[in-house]
C-alpha cells in the first residue's frame, strides 16, 4: 500500500500511509486509538475507497471497490465487530454464499462436515449446529476466524483478535498463525498488547496520526521502542482547565464494579464540580464501567451517591437518582433520530413515550435547555435527525439537563465525529454543568481532549484501573505509556 490517502468530513484519516507485507510473515500493524490502522485496513478490503495512493499485490496494482472485489483478491479481514450474522449457525454463517449445493439444494450434511473442519483447524470445540449469538464471545471470535480461513485468502488480517480470547484460546490461535505464514499465506496482525506483538510478530508497522512513522525488524526491536514510535517524542504537557480542583467529600463513589473476566474496577471517586477523565484503548471497559453504573449490563456494583449506598438495578433507577448517560453511539442510543428536536430533548421529563406526548409538552419541557445549550436548529420541530452531530450532541445533553435533578453525568465518546468548533463548544457546556455542581465522569479515545478538560485522568487497562494521573503536572505521553502498556512511569501516577 503506497501512498494511501483517505479523507472524511472534517478530517484526514490517513496521510499518505505505507505498508508492506511479505509473503509468509506476520506483520503486525500498530498505532493509538485514532491513528488510522482500522481505516488502512478497510481500504484494503475493498470497504473504503482512498482518495489518493495505490495497493499492490504481487507487484500488480488492484483496485478493491468492494469488500467481495477484496476476498476475490485474496484479503480476508476479521474485524473487531466480527462480521458474522447472530441468527444463523456456525455452519451457516462459515459458508454463506458458498454453500456446496447439489443444484438448488444446499447438502446440509456436506456444509457441517466443511465448517467442523474449519472450526478444528481453529481449535474450537463448539457445535457448528448451535446459532452464532448462542456462543460465547471467543467461541464467535473463533468461528470469525474460520470463516476467513474458508475463503482460501492470501492476505488475512487480524484486528484485535486477543481481546475476547483467554489465554488458552489464544495459544490456539498463535498455533494457526504459524501455520499459516508456513504456508506461505501473509497475517496482518493488530494489537495494542506489547507481549503479543513481541511473540507473534516478524515485522511491524507504525502509524501515528494516519501516517507510517516506523517500520520496524521485531527480532531487532524492544517493546519499549515501539511504544516510543506510537506516541512520539513531541507530545508534552498540554494546556490544562486552569480553574481550581473542587475539594470537599465525594458525589460519585465507585467502590467496586465486576464482572468475570470482562471488568474489574474499583476506588474511582468524583466530587460535585470535578471532571474526571477515563483513558484507554479499544476494548479496555471504559463503556462497560459507564454502562453498569448507569444500571444497564450485568456486572455487579457498589457505589455510594452523596454518602450513601445505591442500588441501581435499571436505567430508569439510576435517572431517579440523578444519573445521566450520553452513550458512544447517539444515533443507535442517545437519540430517535425520526422524532422532534422537543420531543427527543423532552423525553426524559415527559414520564410517557414521547410518541404520545403533545408535540407542546416536549417543547415547554426543553425550550430553556435547547437555548441554554445554543442548540441551532430551525425549531422544536424539526426533526433531529437533520441537525448537525455537534447539535444531535447538544440534544442529548438537553434531554438529561430538561429533566432537571442531574447530580452525575456519564459521557462516553462525547466528541465522536464533531468538528473541532462543536468539540470546544461541547466541553465548554460540560465545564458549565461541572460549575453548577454537577459530578461529570468522562470516557475519551482523545487522550489529549481528556488532558486539557479534565481535573483528573484514570487510566483503563484490560478493564481494570490501573493508574490516575494530574494532568495539570504529568507529561501527556506520561499517560499513554500507561495507556499503551498498563504500567506507569514514575511520573505522578497514584496506584
Amino acid at each position: 500500500m503506497r501512498g494511501i490517502v483517505k479523507r472524511f468530513p472534517g478530517t484526514r484519516a490517513l496521510d499518505h500511509a505505507e505498508l508492506t507485507v511479505r509473503g509468509g510473515e506476520t506483520h503486525c500493524l500498530l498505532g493509538e486509538n485514532g491513528a488510522g490502522k482500522s481505516t488502512l485496513m478497510k481500504v484494503l478490503a475493498g470497504s473504503h475507497q482512498p482518495d489518493e495512493g495505490e495497493i499492490l499485490i504481487d507487484g500488480e496494482r488492484v483496485s478493491l471497490s468492494s469488500p467481495q472485489q477484496g476476498l476475490a483478491a485474496g484479503i480476508a479481514v476479521i474485524y473487531q465487530e466480527l462480521d458474522l450474522v447472530p441468527d444463523l449457525t456456525v455452519a451457516q454463517n462459515l459458508l454463506l454464499g458458498r454453500a456446496p449445493t447439489r443444484g438448488p439444494i444446499v447438502r446440509g450434511r456436506r456444509r457441517i462436515e466443511l465448517a467442523r473442519a474449519a472450526i478444528a483447524r481453529v481449535g474450537g470445540d463448539f457445535p457448528v449446529t448451535a446459532k452464532v449469538r448462542d456462543l460465547p464471545i471467543a467461541a464467535q471470535q473463533l468461528t470469525a476466524i474460520a470463516k476467513a480461513l474458508t475463503s482460501d485468502a492470501r492476505i488475512i488480517v487480524m484486528d484485535e483478535p486477543s481481546a475476547t480470547l483467554g489465554e488458552e484460546d489464544l495459544r490456539k490461535v498463535f498455533a494457526l498463525v504459524r501455520s499459516l505464514t508456513a504456508e506461505g499465506r501473509s497475517v496482518i496482525y493488530i494489537s495494542h498488547r506489547m507481549d503479543e506483538v513481541m511473540e507473534i510478530g516478524d515485522r511491524a508497522t507504525v502509524l501515528r496520526d494516519g501516517r507510517t512513522v516506523a517500520v520496524r525488524e521485531l527480532a531487532e526491536t524492544t517493546a519499549a521502542e515501539l511504544v516510543s514510535d506510537m506516541i512520539g517524542e513531541s507530545r508534552e504537557l498540554v494546556g490544562t482547565v486552569d480553574r481550581p480542583r473542587p475539594e470537599g467529600p465525594p458525589l460519585l463513589e465507585i467502590r467496586s464494579v465486576h464482572r468475570e473476566g470482562l471488568i474489574d474496577v474499583q476506588g474511582i471517586e468524583v466530587r460535585a464540580g470535578e471532571v474526571v477523565g477515563l483513558a484507554g484503548l479499544g476494548g479496555a471497559g471504559r463503556t462497560t464501567l459507564l454502562r453498569s453504573l448507569f444500571g444497564d449490563g450485568h456486572a455487579a456494583v457498589s457505589l455510594r451517591l452523596a454518602g450513601a449506598e445505591v442500588r441501581l438495578h435499571s436505567p430508569a433507577a439510576a435517572v431517579r437518582a440523578g444519573l445521566a448517560l450520553v452513550p458512544e453511539s447517539r444515533k443507535e442510543q442517545g437519540l430517535m433520530l425520526g422524532l422532534s428536536v422537543g420531543r427527543n430533548a423532552g423525553i426524559a421529563s415527559l414520564g410517557r413515550p414521547p410518541w404520545l406526548a403533545p408535540r407542546r409538552a416536549g417543547r415547554r419541557a426543553s425550550a430553556d435547555a435547547l437555548s441554554g445549550l445554543g442548540v441551532r436548529h430551525a425549531s422544536a420541530d424539526q426533526l433531529v435527525g437533520q441537525l448537525s452531530g455537534g447539535n444531535q450532541q447538544k440534544v442529548v445533553l438537553a434531554k438529561w439537563i430538561s429533566r432537571g435533578g442531574l447530580r452525575v453525568l456519564l459521557l462516553d465518546e462525547p466528541t465522536r465525529g464533531l468538528d473541532v468548533g462543536a468539540k470546544a463548544d461541547l466541553y465548554r457546556q460540560v465545564r458549565k454543568l461541572a460549575d453548577e455542581g454537577v459530578a461529570v465522569l468522562l470516557a475519551s479515545s482523545e487522550l489529549t481532549e481528556l488532558t486539557a478538560n479534565t481535573d483528573l485522568v484514570w487510566v483503563l487497562y484490560e478493564g481494570r484501573n490501573v493508574a490516575c494521573f494530574d494532568p495539570r503536572t504529568t507529561a501527556e505521553r506520561d499517560i499513554a505509556h500507561t495507556v499503551i502498556t498498563g504500567t506507569s512511569p514514575d511520573s505522578g501516577a497514584t496506584p
